[in-house]
């Protein structure tokens, strides 16, 4: 009775000649093509060139190598059926039954930021595309593998008693979704280039394809009676909630994931030490210092009430200092996201009776290498909006002095920090700050006057002598009126209304320094 025979030809090389050494070991023959027959050759491990099998060599420096009838022959042929078997006597086929093929790295390739379009040309795969689907066409009869994690799996069935129709199913299965996704990011990426050259928008294509995968099932979604997952995209942002790694505490929630996603934004526009307080999807709080713990103190000040039950974002490695702020015993934080912790942070925070087994800790150790080039998606019935985020720094040069008093420097440093909160509160958004804290936020109100009479009553008497931003331009004077009964010196907003001059006015008459930005950042 002849050998088994496996055919294998990967780009990814990874566990591939442990794989064929195992695969030897149980009898099989192996074929292979390229760089992989080189490598399994240079192993010591008997291979045949897939050359030899189909007596016509590698051509067009390897583009055309097994499209050929023995290769196909080989994968399609089916032993049950006469008509088949006559085929492959009369031609010299002999049938493969493992396939282990991968796909050349176009989604890889495509990803780096200088990559021409013949380059990413280059890396579209023919061949490997074609073996994956025939094989795991015939899967009742072939066993396609195509991915590494796969080949302790195949070989334990092997060793186990064969490879049942069932599991080449399961791996048949996980070969067209390798192969449809390697197809969606082709047509993804030639749409960008089309779109680029048509009318120079590469961001927003005429036709939008998204494919995310499972990443995590939720208990609920925002309320019990919700179903819900974590699905996420191929390739995740480095600095996304998505790459982010769980170390400790209880599983993360729906709620969770949101104001996770909410804390990273903010604290990821701020150079220096900062840390942000997330209550239902707006800053509660948010401090920025020289050192981390003092950033942390001055966010955790900004509303303590609404602090209790909040996720925290740092900008910074946790140290210890900020670990025993954090477990101070009048707070409750629900889940925490920094770039990494210190050794004894960490040991703190996981011991910590309370904290040890329910505060959940993350880590993304790219948190702070966020960039604007990405887009965001919200669902309406029936359909999909898509945006750039509202990510990167506003242009400086457009900032603007309007009043007759310019802003001390102590108030520039308050107002350039309430515009990096600003825009990440819901609109209507108004936000009080002063010495680099959050002192009150007005957020989602249906009128600009009742965010900042909620702003102000939030503050308090910690709101004299601070400063007020506006996510939008004030339509009336009666926003700066409320802002200079609470004490503030100093106001920063887009401008544009048909009123500005009456604003301009009022800041004028009770001493208010303003700032006219020209760009405005609803969040809606």
């Amino acid at each position: 009775m002849a050998a088994p025979r496996a055919l294998i030809s990967v780009s990814d090389k990874t566990g591939v000649i442990d794989f064929a050494r195992e695969l030897h070991e149980l009898g099989y023959e192996i074929l292979s093509t390229g760089g992989t027959f080189k490598s399994i050759s240079e192993a010591g491990i008997p291979v045949i060139e897939i050359a030899t099998y189909t007596e016509f060599p590698e051509i067009m420096n390897g583009r055309v190598k097994t499209l050929h009838p023995r290769v196909h022959g080989a994968i399609l042929g089916r032993p049950d059926l006469p008509a088949d078997q006559e085929a492959m006597q009369q031609h010299g086929i002999v049938p493969f039954q493992i396939v282990a093929c991968n796909l050349y790295p176009f989604q890889q390739t495509v990803a780096k930021p200088d990559v021409t379009l013949a380059e990413a040309i280059e890396q579209i795969d023919i061949g490997g595309p074609s073996m994956i689907r025939s094989s795991a066409k015939n899967h009742k009869y072939v066993a396609v593998v195509t991915k590494s994690e796969q080949y302790p799996q195949v070989i334990e069935k092997l060793k186990g008693g064969g490879l049942d129709e069932t599991f080449r199913r399961q791996l048949a299965t996980a070969a067209f979704k390798m192969t449809f996704e390697y197809d969606r990011g082709i047509n993804a990426y030639l749409n960008q280039v089309d779109a680029a050259q048509e009318s120079g928008d590469a961001l927003l294509p005429e036709q939008l394809s998204l494919e995310f995968s499972k990443e995590l099932p939720l208990r609920y979604g925002e309320n019990p009676h919700q179903q819900a997952a974590f699905y996420v995209e191929a390739n995740p942002a480095p600095s996304s909630v998505a790459a982010a790694k769980q170390l400790n505490g209880k599983e993360l929630s729906y709620n969770n994931l949101l104001d996770l996603d909410a804390a990273m934004a903010i604290v990821q526009g701020f150079e220096r030490p900062a840390v942000s307080i997330i209550k239902h999807n707006n800053p509660c709080g948010c401090g920025t210092a020289g050192d981390l713990a003092v950033a942390f103190e001055r966010a955790y000040s900004g509303d303590p009430i609404s602090a209790f039950g909040s996720i925290v974002g740092l900008n910074r490695p946790v140290d210890l200092a900020t670990a025993e702020q954090m477990c101070g015993p009048d707070k409750f934080i629900e889940a925490v996201i920094a770039p990494s912790y210190n050794d004894d942070a960490f040991e703190l925070l996981t011991t910590k009776p309370k904290w040890k087994a329910n505060v959940r800790l993350m880590t993304c150790p790219a948190l702070n290498d966020a960039t604007g080039a990405e887009l965001d998606y919200r669902r309406v019935s029936g359909g999909l909006l898509v945006q750039e985020r509202d990510l990167g720094a506003d242009p400086r040069e457009l900032w603007k002095v309007v009043t007759d008093r310019e802003p001390t420097e102590q108030e520039w440093l308050d107002l350039a920090f309430g515009w990096n909160v600003c825009r990440h509160v819901k609109s209507n958004a108004i936000v009080y700050v002063k010495g680099e804290s959050i002192v009150g936020v007005g957020a989602g109100q249906m009128s600009r006057l009742d965010s900042a009479f909620i702003a102000a009553h939030k503050a308090g008497e910690r709101s004299q002598g601070g400063i007020v931003a506006s996510d939008a331009f004030f339509p009336f004077r009666d926003g700066i009126d409320q802002a200079a009964g609470a004490g503030i010196k100093a106001a920063i907003q887009p401008g544009g209304s048909r009123r500005d001059d009456e604003v301009i006015a009022a800041c004028n008459e009770h001493g208010i320094a303003m700032v006219f930005t020209e760009r405005r950042h609803f969040k809606h």
